[in-house]
């Protein structure tokens, strides 16, 4: 039994059969009863996606940018045909949701199978039938309170978020601006803290329900000009604070909030409107301007969101999971309500109606949540495809993991080699990712379970582009089913993990193709050095120069997923050193890292490594972050046989000395395509392997040498 989830495609939204995520290590997986539709963010969401692509692009430039990026790594076409796919595929959406706990985490603590919780997140709480949650972003909901309300947690926590930047405290008086869902949970907030509050909006439907609710002031901006109204109410002086959730691209809502305001005073805003701030306007009354981070602490911390990593109570009292918990009690307790803004909700089925229902003209609810009832069978992981083009003649490839490089560059030169490859099957932890690029890329079917493609008699060949940590135990699961592996750099994190491999095929000395991505090997500008230096006489002195660029130290390239910068991408250059000395063993290996005080810089982000080889060759890598991105990245001298070979970021090859033509092109050509050319030449032709067992495993080992002396 496939999941429904809700997806938002060229303006609307659909419900779509998806494969059931798997649970996280530091996750629970949730089977949802509710879920709450937010209003403004995601009904703005779906505005957008009905857009042409250029209104979009003005709207959005940020993401412009991006385009701009990929078109130069990968082309105009590429980029565009994977814009397209993505648009057709739609998005996921949703952020809060209730349910009960059906599966939990092998690291996770404090929930069980059974557990009523409510979570939040946008890309983790969406509405779908089945949720794979962060330990941080669910809460256990209180026994009093019914999973309906509970799915507004999200809400209540930007709320709750908002009314705590302000710091409010007894018998002050505060404006709420906009009396959306947000602003309701506010005053209702401030009203609970002991605050007078004085709410604004232009519906007089939405003040009379916050009138009813604890308010003590409404105003109506259209008939009464309400900075005027506030000062009357609070004799001239102003409020003590001003709290914005309102959602209008007009610069004068914050102007408005700061006149509205006594000396001292503070705005907070949790909306979105326009920053084109007036300094007059709170220079001379010296007001505070605070900007609330949705959730509150740990919010955007992927060390917390993702690693499940708590931020201690006593120094950090009120976290996005305090929080959510602190709400969800209010609730429970009555001091906040909500029943008299929500609507009948919509069942799953009917999410179409219900967000079509929020785009009439009108007056439309504050409040719209989905109910998912349960349903018999087992949960499945496994959808399959309408578009399948897979054939037995051509090498049936499973995708593990749907990375945006696989998306980016292997997928599409598999199209282009669709003589020799087809695509089986796409699995990734996300249901609806594995989907969209399963629809996109033609694949037989689509799966969360990585045993469903190890299960699979049609295929022929995994390809393994998950996160860095799971590359060894994943490419060595699929040889003992006796798959074909395509393992994206690195091969492994530790030195166990290389030496179970080396075991597996010293009993299986006849086992299926391992194959790591170390690309860089099979690059027209690689295979024109390798063509100078054939038959060479003397050692070679090569010189290879990364400018690899800054990647913020909360990035997971850094973290235990991804194993750092020495691991994860300079194996490119210790294999690279391999094809062009040849095959000759490694006798000596030294590293030295440039480590900055005070700077963001790991020590495995600027480093010098050498290495030397039996027949006398000296390799040196020169590995900076600390570099200008705008300069060519990767450069490489060779020096041997009286001659000067340079590789200019794989568009180019001079040689000086000798009558060895070079080699140039307009764009970097880096040998991905080339490398899945190899590996089909050895699979149905029989050809070598592209790259030797015994030397995948040196570059692994190599890697693995440098990161202790870097860590020393």
């Amino acid at each position: 039994m496939a999941v429904k989830q809700v997806l938002i495609k060229g303006g609307t939204a659909v419900v779509e059969d998806v494969p059931s995520p798997a649970v996280g290590r530091r996750n629970v997986l949730v089977r949802v009863t509710h879920s709450c539709i937010s209003v403004g963010t995601e009904m703005a969401g779906m505005r957008m996606s009905g857009l042409p692509l250029y209104q979009r692009a003005l709207k959005q430039p940020e993401n412009v940018k991006r385009v701009l990026d990929m078109m130069r790594d990968q082309g105009i076409k590429r980029t565009l045909d994977r814009v397209q796919g993505k648009l057709s595929a739609g998005s996921a959406t949703g952020y809060s949701a209730s349910g009960v706990v059906i599966e939990v985490g092998d690291e996770v603590e404090g929930f069980s199978v059974g557990d009523r919780v409510a979570c939040a997140g946008a890309g983790v709480a969406n509405h779908a039938e089945i949720i794979d949650v962060p330990v941080n972003l669910a809460v256990p909901c209180p026994e009093s309170l019914g999973n309906d309300m509970a799915s507004t947690v999200t809400l209540g926590a930007i709320a709750m978020q908002g009314v705590r930047r302000a710091q409010p405290t007894l018998g002050e008086t505060f404006v709420v601006v906009g009396l959306g869902i947000l602003g309701q949970i506010t005053a209702q907030l401030l009203t609970a803290n002991g605050c007078r509050v004085i709410g604004v909006d232009l519906d007089p439907q939405r003040v009379d329900l916050a009138l009813g609710t604890g308010m003590a002031i409404g105003i109506n901006p259209a008939t009464d000009p309400y900075v005027e109204r506030v000062l009357k109410h609070t004799q001239g002086l102003g409020a003590d604070g001003v709290i914005v959730t309102a959602a209008t691209p007009s610069n004068e809502v914050i102007s408005e909030a700061m006149q509205a305001c006594r000396k001292k005073g503070r705005v907070v805003l949790v909306g979105d409107v326009g920053l084109d701030l007036n300094r007059a306007d709170f220079y001379k009354k010296e007001l505070d301007f605070l900007i609330s981070s949705s959730y509150g602490p740990g919010r955007y911390d992927p060390v917390y969101e993702e690693g499940g990593q708590d931020y201690p109570l006593p120094y950090v009292r009120w976290t996005e999971n305090r929080n959510m918990q602190a709400y969800l009690d209010l609730l429970a307790t009555g001091r906040v309500r909500l029943d008299h803004l929500c609507a009948e909700p919509f069942a799953i089925d009917r999410a179409g109606e219900a967000y079509e229902a929020l785009k009439a003209e009108g007056r439309k609810p504050l409040l719209v949540l989905l109910a998912y009832p349960e349903r018999d069978g087992q949960r499945g992981t496994r959808v399959a495809l309408p578009r399948a083009r897979a054939q037995s003649s051509t090498i049936r490839v499973a995708l593990a993991g749907a990375s945006s490089f696989a998306q980016g560059m292997h997928l599409p030169n598999m199209v282009k080699l669709r003589d020799r490859f087809s695509l089986r099957a796409v699995m990734s932890r996300t249901g609806a990712n594995a989907k969209a690029v399963g629809m996109q890329y033609e694949a037989g079917y689509c799966t969360t379970r990585y045993e469903d493609l190890l299960e699979d008699p049609e295929v022929d060949l995994v390809m393994v582009t998950t996160r860095h940590d799971l590359h060894a135990p994943m490419a060595l699961q699929a040889l003992r089913a006796g798959k074909h592996v395509f393992v994206e750099k690195p091969l492994a994190l530790r030195e166990d993990e290389v030496d179970e491999i080396e075991r597996f095929y010293a009993e299986q000395p006849d086992g299926p193709l391992l194959m790591v991505g170390y690309n860089r090997r099979f690059s027209p500008a690689a295979q024109a050095v390798a063509r100078v230096l054939a038959g060479r006489t003397t050692p070679i002195l090569a010189n290879y120069r990364m400018n690899a660029g800054f990647i913020p130290p909360d990035h997971w390239v850094h973290g235990a997923e991804g194993g750092g910068r020495n691991l994860g991408e300079a194996c490119h250059i210790y294999d690279l050193f391999s094809a062009l000395v040849g095959e000759q063993a490694v006798v000596d290996v030294q590293a030295t890292a440039v480590h900055p005080r005070g700077e963001p810089w790991r020590r495995n982000d600027n480093f010098v490594a050498t290495l030397r080889y039996a027949d006398g060759s000296v390799c040196t890598l020169t590995y900076t972050a600390m570099g200008e991105k705008s300069h060519p990245k990767e450069r490489m001298e060779v020096f041997a046989d009286g001659r000067v070979i340079t590789l200019d970021d794989y568009k180019s090859v001079t040689v000086h000395g000798g009558k060895h033509a070079g080699w140039s092109a307009q764009s970097a050509q880096k040998g991905q395509y080339e490398e899945l050319v190899a590996l089909a030449q050895s699979l149905r032709e029989g050809k070598p392997w592209p790259i030797s067992l015994s030397d995948q495993l040196q570059t692994s080992r190599v890697a693995l040498r440098i990161e202790q002396l870097l860590s020393a």
